[in-house]
């Protein structure tokens, strides 16, 4: 599709549409004819749906039997590249094509006309009678940074009827206006000043600038230490995409770090940058998808999904924290960001950079490789410099029964404390415990659609289930044998760590940073500021403190359970238990203040802590690679991980042994099967799943070979059957 073609009226065109069909649909063009990948709606049945003109139409149809295409839609039609990315990601995937066109036209509206509307911002007075209900929509509108509402989005948010909000209109504390639907977003300043750069910074910005100005495709691997301006060299290769007129997309792993960001770039261009994550409202995302397909949208920062936005001139992707795991899609369409990122970049003849402290496994071979660049920043910024790294062998230290920080970890905190500076006490488990244990019976509460233990979640009062969500209150007896007083809670969560650490340091200000405390991004930016702030002396946090926060006065981390990551069969539990703690350590001592890291471990001899603790990290890196070559695993082979689910054990079995004893197809390439057996948690929400692991050569073609090999099995009833294309969980 590298020449759009035009169909005058009545000639054939092949739809898709984001309806479940195993095929396209073919109509006549309509009145005025239409252009390959124009937006349309179509008849099906007695309902009109949404889709694209993908090409020509199959002509072994009657003519007389052709519908037409019912409207063109006003919207940028669908560009060569990017149907040849959404064509490519689907076979990648395995994924159906109107599952992947769903996935790229993710915004409410689409189809409706150009048309003024009434939208709702902060007013500039403030109500002297301040209600509760009024309040909350005030907050509403604080928290989102004066972007636009609809009356119906600010009323359901706020909590409240429309009411409250017209008359917070009549009193000027909200403003309303009539405006577009969709308007551009501002322009941003390319040319305003930086922040001054270092001698290595500025050679690393440089060769990025060199890149983007270039107008080909290019990968580069940005691997500089915590703290080293990272941010500041990409953001240079922004201004030098936006000086040549193309757009720029940035993906950040986790909402709360996007406001942090917006505010930088707005500090450096200007003005704001399009947001696209799950935290913005429906209004926005549709202006945004509409702007970014007409050019309008210079500067786009957001989550995984925003990879599929429809840009009219993408000229370069960064993926910042490249190696998080929530770049890899769990559900729906099983893909990586990160990968299709580089697919994307291309595609469009645009630059894509790769940035991370500790990368993955996968983008440090494509350097050693040489199919990435790599340009690396070995020294933080200023004055600066790396906490130094020691363990504290727990196998020497006398601890308390229900107690998990250590006397020489205790010591070193009061320290900080007396010193005036912040500690950080890490712990990669969310609620108060893992595990309730009933001491009259040896019962776990479990959940009741999983084979899962209730977490027990005490600020919430509850229990809950990681897997589903399920919640029910903490019963006073046991379930099982009705003993009343004898549930305890077994291990630390970081609730029961924050016990711990009031009980111990009972003066010190604690604040704890867990995803399931805060029912906001406003709420978690605000806690983020305030510590940034001073305004805790002891942060207590699970993995979402590693990813990019900067606290000035925290001059101390302590990982209260280093081993933890190491348990389990995840063929990168190594590579995720470095990147986690090299990552959590690089908090301390970001400004002039020098930093320690202690690490409490039962195992100061595994050699992903020596690892740690020495800094040798390309030794790491070869090391891990050499074992992953050895056993021909990822990124040194290929993977498939497929799940069976059904509503009974017995039919997910059936069809799995089905396909175990039909390899024939996996066979011819080389691969090899394991499995079936039932997934390591083998129930979640009542649906029992069963597990196959497919290992290929790097270069056998797997994605072929699976089709043939699923195509004479098609599920039945409710067994469903889901290919996870080099699988980054295993659960």
């Amino acid at each position: 599709m590298a020449e759009r073609a035009f169909y005058d009226e009545g000639a054939r065109v092949a739809v898709l549409t984001t309806q479940p069909l195993d095929r396209m649909l073919t109509y006549r063009a309509p009145t005025g004819g239409c252009w390959q990948g124009a937006f349309v709606e179509v008849p099906l049945g007695p309902r009109q749906v949404f889709g694209v003109v993908w090409g020509a139409g199959d002509a072994g149809f009657d003519a007389a039997r052709l519908r037409p295409v019912s409207r063109v839609l006003d919207l940028a039609p669908m560009r060569a590249e990017m149907v040849e990315f959404l064509t490519r990601v689907g076979d990648y995937t395995l994924t159906p094509m109107p599952q992947m066109l769903r996935l790229a036209t993710r915004a409410p509206g689409l189809t409706d006309p150009p048309s003024m509307r009434k939208v709702y911002r902060p007013g500039s007075t403030r109500p002297e009678r301040l209600t509760e209900a009024r309040a909350r929509v005030l907050a509403v509108l604080d928290e989102f940074g004066g972007l636009a509402f609809t009356l119906r989005e600010l009323a359901e948010m706020a909590g409240v009827s429309p009411s409250v909000v017209k008359g917070l209109v009549k009193l000027g504390a909200v403003r309303e206006e009539e405006t577009p639907r969709d308007l551009p977003y501002p322009a941003l300043n390319p040319e305003a000043p930086g922040k001054a750069l270092t001698e290595e910074q500025a050679r690393a910005a440089q060769t990025l600038r060199a890149g983007v100005r270039s107008g080909r495709y290019g990968a580069t691997l940005l691997r500089g230490v915590t703290g080293s301006g990272k941010t500041e060299v990409y953001m240079e290769a922004v201004a030098e995409c936006l000086r040549a007129g193309r757009q720029a997309l940035v993906l950040l792993p986790e909402i709360a770090l996007t406001a942090e960001f917006i505010a930088r770039v707005e500090a450096r261009f200007g003005a704001r940058p399009a947001e696209w994550h799950s935290g913005v409202t429906m209004t926005e995302r549709r202006r945004l998808w509409r702007m970014a397909g007409e050019g309008q949208a210079p500067l786009v920062v957001g989550a995984r999904s925003a990879l599929f936005l429809p840009f009219r001139d993408l000229g370069l992707i960064v993926v910042d924290e490249e190696h998080d795991q929530s770049y890899k899609q769990e559900d729906g369409v099983l893909y990586s960001a990160r990968d299709m990122a580089v697919l994307r970049a291309s595609l469009n003849d645009a630059q894509v950079v790769l940035a991370s402290a500790t990368p993955s496994l996968e983008s440090w071979a494509n350097a050693e490789a040489g199919k990435y660049q790599r340009l690396d920043l070995p020294s933080r910024f200023g004055e600066a410099v790396l906490p130094e790294m020691r363990a504290i062998d727990m196998r020497a230290e006398k601890l308390p029964a229900g107690r998990w920080i250590s006397p020489t970890l205790a010591a070193h905190v009061q320290d900080r404390l007396d010193k005036g500076e912040q500690a950080l006490l890490f712990l990669n488990r969310r609620g108060y415990a893992p595990v309730t244990l009933c001491r009259a019976c040896g019962h776990q509460i479990g959940c009741d659609h999983c084979d899962a233990r209730m977490v027990e979640h005490r600020f919430l009062k509850r229990l809950v289930c990681h897997q589903c969500g399920e919640t029910k209150p903490m019963p006073e007896a046991c379930p099982s044998c009705g003993a009343e007083g004898r549930l305890a809670p077994v291990g630390p969560g970081v609730e029961r760590l924050a016990e711990e650490v009031s009980a111990r340091f009972p003066e010190a200000r604690v604040a704890v940073l867990s995803s399931d405390l805060f029912s906001t991004a406003r709420a978690l930016k605000d806690q983020i500021a305030r510590i940034a702030a001073g305004g805790a002396d002891i942060v207590i946090g699970t993995q979402m403190v590693a990813k990019g926060h900067n606290f000035p006065l925290l001059t101390l981390v302590g990982v209260i359970d280093a081993d933890l990551g190491l348990q389990g069969s995840d063929l990168r539990a190594a590579e995720r238990t470095f990147q986690l703690i090299r990552q959590v350590a690089g908090r301390a001592g970001r400004a002039e203040r020098p930093g320690l890291a202690l690490l409490q471990t039962f195992q100061p001899e595994h050699p992903v802590m020596r690892a740690i603790l020495s800094g040798d990290e390309e030794g790491f890196w070869r090391a891990e690679a050499a074992e992953r070559r050895a056993a021909g695993v990822p990124p040194y082979g290929r993977m498939a991980g497929i799940v069976v689910s059904a509503s009974s054990a017995e039919a997910a079995f059936d069809l799995a042994n089905a396909l175990a004893r039909n390899t024939a197809p996996l066979r011819a390439i080389g691969a090899q099967v394991f499995g079936p057996a039932p997934a390591p948690i083998a129930r979640i929400r009542g649906r029992h799943r069963v597990r196959l692991l497919v290992k290929a050569e790097k270069t056998a073609p797997l994605q072929a070979a699976l089709r043939a090999w699923i195509a004479p099995f098609p599920p039945r009833g409710d067994t469903r059957l889901t290919i996870d294309i080099d699988p980054q969980s295993f659960y």
